[in-house]
């Protein structure tokens, strides 16, 4: 059991000693650093995150060596710069990181800029000799793109070829995205020009990411650096500066003004955490969680790279007006680049909300012909499914503080399944893809609407002590037969959901191999709240630390931590390939149990799995659509592989052909990829905008209703066509016999 007391007099005593010396800094010729600060910073990470933090991780040689391997990996993760002699001086510090901190003698963030700083000035002078000679684009040679797979290089030579390869992979890339660009442009240019264009491209895009590396200061080294050793306890355990508040507010309120989506740094790039709900992300259906979004470009504007950007820099470029196109150039997991235009907008908050509608056996463009729904065993006419989506278990904290009656979750859901069973439903789906979390108090009571009264989830805490939350509203919504549907972005409170239902015996999951198994809570400790000595106050705003205080586990007694919820019946998914979840993450705390707590499970008759995975089974081997799927995330997967590409330009093009030849296949059977395969996206935006002012004298209340109704018939059509929820459907069918 841990001590939770605050730091002993001892402890006290030693920081005294530590900030007993003169005010000194370091200085980078941008600016300069408090050092005094710093150790107060790294003093207190030191002996408070081993004391506050769930793991019974300790501030010892092993935890040091895991905070410089993320240490390492965000000073330079593509190994662009430096070399290997540097990476060895480095190493010197990968068993004192624990003693540097407890002692006030930080160094190795200083060491690290000071390399890095001389390999960029190294490499910038290469860039324009490089550009200057002739590259022959017909030349066979590779290019291996996973940093990962790749050494540092020994000396200049090797880092001057490795860049010519990479200002080749860019000038070609340009070059092709300008060719396609001709394709819909009115005055066509000769190749010659494009080429010319291409490398001048190149040239300003360098001097501006040059530039922006010569901006990083001392400071944001030592920032990164206290990052590192947080997120060696776990990957959810973050230090942040005082000027990374905006960043938070990104991850806490689960929107970003403009495109709509959840970003992240990770080992140096910028990452899609999740798309929000009605924002022009989620209307535009390319953006995709996992993404990695290299470039940013306004729309008749050069594209800056935003590699070893910080986010809130990042986060500056992609916002903008609303109604101005911003131009992403985005690397999917499969390793091909794709450019995704996205008009900005406010996230419309009603698509943010639970949403439902009733299938009837009419419906009969999810599935081909009636003939072939009865052989699919989806059911005889006049069956009705419920299918409500819930997009995140949200609930509005600030209006209960108010004394009102806040919308939340359950009571939408509940709402829902109401209106449903007015229209006398024969079973419910129940669709948590996507959904991050939210509310656990929500999780709890839309999991409690299902049953009786019973234990939904357990919570232990970092002293070890362990509570229960539970349904204790006897009221049963909804009694009749459930499917959840959930896939690998689907985490936490959704998690709790999912576990609960499939515990129970209530639901039949059907997803992905497994849910993204984020099972921890994270709370937010202000430094400057937990100063031992108050007259130390005089320093800057010390920033803040999110430490990983909890864990969840199911009735049965095990964690959705790590392994996450594991589907009842396994679909084909495009994204089955991915290593995306908490197990792929580094550091992230182990799967574990605890006892059970006692429940009953729900009915007297045990759901038959092992008859309705088979029949499962052989309805996909034959279903056109998730055969379609299946093959093209083989393909993915393959491609995710050959992280070596050629650098020949006949081999660039067909890689990219073969990939929008893939997404094509894939929205001949699945609508919401169907207007990428189109290429109709600049076509619907120019269509929307002209509506948008033609409307502009009518009636604007009218006008808003009809965009309304515009926008639920487009979602309804992309219900009824999901093989997903066809599939949901035919195995509640089979539930029923």
């Amino acid at each position: 059991m841990k001590n939770r007391s605050a730091l002993s007099l001892c402890s006290l005593l030693c920081l005294s000693v530590l900030m007993s010396c003169p005010y000194s800094g370091w200085t980078n010729g941008l600016d300069t650093t408090d050092v005094n600060r710093n150790k107060i910073i790294g003093y207190m990470i030191g002996k408070q995150l081993p004391d506050i933090h769930f793991s019974d991780k300790q501030m010892d040689d092993s935890l040091s060596k895991a905070a410089f391997e993320l240490y390492l990996k965000q000073l330079d993760f593509q190994k662009r710069f430096l070399l290997q002699h540097d990476v060895d001086i480095l190493k010197g510090y990968a068993l004192l990181i624990d003693n540097e901190l407890l002692q006030g003698d930080i160094t190795l963030p200083q060491e690290g800029f000071d390399l890095l700083s001389v390999r960029i000035g190294q490499v910038e002078k290469m860039i324009p000799e490089i550009l200057a000679a002739e590259i022959d684009f017909n030349r066979k040679e590779s290019f291996e793109t996973d940093p990962e797979k790749l050494s540092f290089v020994t000396d200049q030579n090797d880092l001057r070829e490795y860049w010519r390869k990479i200002l080749k992979e860019q000038v070609l890339s340009r070059y092709l995205d300008a060719v396609a660009d001709q394709e819909k442009a009115k005055e066509k240019k000769s190749d010659e020009t494009l080429w010319k264009e291409a490398k001048e491209r190149v040239t300003k895009q360098n001097k501006e990411f040059f530039h922006r590396l010569h901006q990083e200061t001392i400071q944001d080294h030592f920032d990164r650096y206290f990052d590192a050793v947080a997120r060696a306890f776990d990957p959810h355990t973050n230090y942040m500066p005082p000027d990374n508040k905006e960043d938070f507010d990104i991850h806490m309120r689960g929107s970003l003004e403009g495109i709509g989506a959840v970003l992240r740094e990770e080992d140096g790039y910028i990452k899609v955490v999740s798309i929000i709900p009605g924002s022009a992300s989620a209307k535009g259906g390319q953006l995709e969680a996992e993404d990695i979004i290299l470039e940013v470009a306004q729309k008749d504007g050069d594209a800056v790279e935003i590699t070893d950007m910080r986010l809130r820099d990042a986060v500056r470029l992609i916002r903008g007006p609303k109604g101005t196109e911003v131009r992403l150039t985005v690397k999917k997991p499969d390793g091909v680049k794709v450019l995704i235009p996205v008009v900005r907008e406010v996230v419309q908050i009603e698509e943010t909300f639970v949403k439902a509608t009733l299938l009837e056996e009419t419906d009969t463009s999810t599935i081909n012909s009636k003939a072939e729904d009865k052989a699919k065993g989806k059911g005889d006419a006049g069956e009705k499914i419920g299918y409500i989506t819930i997009p995140s278990f949200y609930r509005d904290f600030e209006g209960t503080k108010n004394g009102n009656a806040a919308r939340n979750c359950t009571d939408d859901t509940r709402q829902a399944i109401e209106e449903l069973k007015k229209g006398g439903i024969n079973g419910l789906i129940l669709d948590l893809r996507n959904n991050g979390g939210g509310s656990l108090v929500d999780a709890v009571d839309t999991a409690g609407l299902f049953i009786k009264i019973g234990p939904m989830v357990q919570v232990k805490n970092s002293s070890g002590v362990q509570r229960t939350l539970g349904d204790e509203d006897p009221t049963i919504v909804y009694d009749g037969p459930i499917v959840v549907l959930v896939n690998q972005f689907s985490a936490s409170a959704s998690e709790i959901v999912a576990a609960a239902l499939q515990d129970y015996g209530r639901a039949v999951i059907i997803g992905g191999q497994h849910t993204h198994g984020k099972g921890t809570v994270q709370t937010l400790v202000d430094m400057n709240e937990n100063l031992p000595i108050l007259q130390l106050r005089k320093y800057e705003d010390l920033g803040a630390l999110k430490v990983t205080i909890q864990k969840f586990y199911r009735v049965d007694g095990g964690s959705t931590q790590y392994k996450g919820v594991e589907s009842d019946i396994v679909l084909p998914s495009l994204f089955q390939y991915l290593k995306s979840g908490e197990q792929y993450l580094d550091y992230s705390l182990p799967w574990d149990q605890v006892k059970p707590v006692s429940f009953v499970r729900y009915g007297d008759k045990k759901i038959d799995l092992q008859r309705l995975i088979a029949a499962s089974q052989q309805r996909i081997a034959t279903d056109p659509g998730l055969q379609v799927i299946a093959a093209e995330a083989k393909k993915a997967e393959e491609r995710s592989k050959e992280t070596s590409i050629s650098l020949q330009l006949n081999d660039m093009k067909k890689r990219r052909e073969e990939a929008d030849l893939a997404r094509k296949s894939i929205g001949d059977h699945y609508r919401k990829y169907r207007v990428e395969k189109d290429g109709d996206m600049a076509a619907e935006e120019e269509k929307g905008l002209k509506k948008e002012k033609s409307e502009a004298d009518s009636n604007k209340k009218s006008a808003k209703k009809n965009d309304k109704e515009e926008e639920r018939q487009k979602w309804l059509a992309e219900v009824k066509d999901d093989p997903y929820i066809g599939e949901a459907r035919r195995v509640l069918t089979d539930m029923r016999q």
